[in-house]
């Protein structure tokens, strides 16, 4: 972890060894108490094939499974 400081003009510059790591482009996310910085794939597309390669489920079966998660946690 390290620390980072925006200069006069609102300019925010990552330590050399997290561009490395994560590439030259992020999502800003506003969070309740902060902010998140989510890198961005070159190519997106090819980042969720990659993420999803393995997943024998339907994108139907996985939404199922998802909203069945969600009302378990709601309490039904």
């Amino acid at each position: 972890m390290s620390d980072v400081t925006l200069d006069a003009r609102g300019r925010l510059t990552l330590p050399k060894d997290v561009r490395e790591r994560h590439g030259y482009r992020y999502r800003v996310v506003e969070l309740h108490d902060g902010i998140k910085l989510v890198p961005i794939a070159d190519d997106p597309l090819e980042a969720l094939r990659e993420e999803f390669e393995g997943v024998e489920k339907s994108a139907d079966e996985l939404r199922e499974e998802a909203r069945e998660m969600a009302l378990d946690e709601a309490g039904r």
